[in-house]
């Protein structure tokens, strides 16, 4: 078994406005420390553009319709205060979607033991008919839809340990009672979603509120405390991970103060879910990160544990 990356050049046409944190160099970091040679045997695929029937699983056609005819034709168009759409942003958003498909199709098949796809625009924030926060497609609630779909899964965990809320995700899987979604997020923060009583309309939805100032000891304890207890209760046929490493203690737009060992371990824990109960079948998905060092040091760190648990 190996643990697959996907990835694409299509994620480097993706354009924002100078300064914007959202930055084509994200991937370029993270490209790099991948090019290290502990990393030589990853199952390097380039990640395919989304079929039609892919993104229907979770937006509407008109929705849709709608981002495809915002693209310009050059320059940067702004759809709201945070997130742009540039000529690449499109072909960009649906091979982050698309990666995500294949990758499950990989894990499922056995050709892969877990996944990690680097892809950009984000996709946890986007809403059935409201792209935000960075994202315009729903990717791991999307990418949950299809195991569902194609694989014929009945219980599909997503774990979102973004800094912020993954409002998208829930809004996407609200009734999915096939799935299970959790999110870790510091709070007070934007988008101000995430508290614990919104529990999804068949009790599928875990919201999980850190403190700012929450570090890797307190984030370690209330997982052992409240997320893997009940992620082994829901028995997970797959885990998808929503990987934001904004929760970096060096990260400019939020407050918390991890490091790359609590990514690290809170990968191995979601790893040892999955070998519980889904064979090892893991695909993660990278969402926020943006300070470049911390991302591609997290990263790294992250697809190690990856590879340990995929051998």
């Amino acid at each position: 078994m190996t643990t697959a990356y996907l990835t694409h050049p299509d994620a480097l046409r993706h354009q924002t406005p100078p300064g914007h944190p959202e930055q084509v160099a994200r991937i370029e970091a993270i490209s790099e420390a991948l090019s290290a040679p502990e990393f030589a045997s990853l199952l390097r695929i380039d990640a395919p553009l989304a079929q039609q029937a892919q993104l229907l699983l979770c937006h509407p056609e008109a929705y849709i319709d709608r981002i495809r005819k915002a693209i310009p034709a050059a320059g940067i168009y702004q759809l709201d205060a945070d997130t742009h759409v540039s000529n690449g942003s499109f072909d960009a958003a649906s091979r982050a979607v698309g990666g995500a498909c294949h990758a499950i199709d990989l894990v499922m098949a056995g050709t892969a033991r877990n996944a990690f796809v680097a892809m950009r625009p984000p996709g946890h924030h986007a809403e059935t008919q409201t792209p935000m926060g960075f994202c315009l497609f729903g990717t791991v609630a999307i990418a949950a839809r299809h195991a569902m779909e194609r694989h014929g899964l009945t219980r599909v965990a997503v774990v979102d340990f973004d800094v912020h809320h993954g409002n998208g995700t829930q809004d996407l899987l609200w009734s999915e009672a096939r799935s299970f979604f959790v999110s870790s997020h510091q709070m007070p923060l934007w988008p101000g979603s995430g508290r614990p009583e919104e529990r999804g309309a068949h009790g599928n939805v875990l919201n999980v509120p850190l403190a700012p100032g929450t570090d890797g000891a307190g984030f370690r304890q209330i997982y052992e405390d409240a997320v893997l207890p009940q992620l082994d209760r829901f028995a997970p046929e797959l885990v998808i991970v929503s990987a934001g490493f904004d929760a970096h203690r060096d990260d400019p737009l939020a407050q918390l103060s991890l490091v790359e060992q609590d990514f690290a371990w809170v990968t191995g824990a979601l790893c040892d879910i999955a070998a519980r109960h889904a064979s090892g079948r893991l695909v993660s998905c990278l969402e926020g990160g943006y300070d470049l060092s911390a991302l591609a040091a997290s990263v790294a760190a992250h697809i190690s544990v990856l590879m340990e648990k995929g051998a």
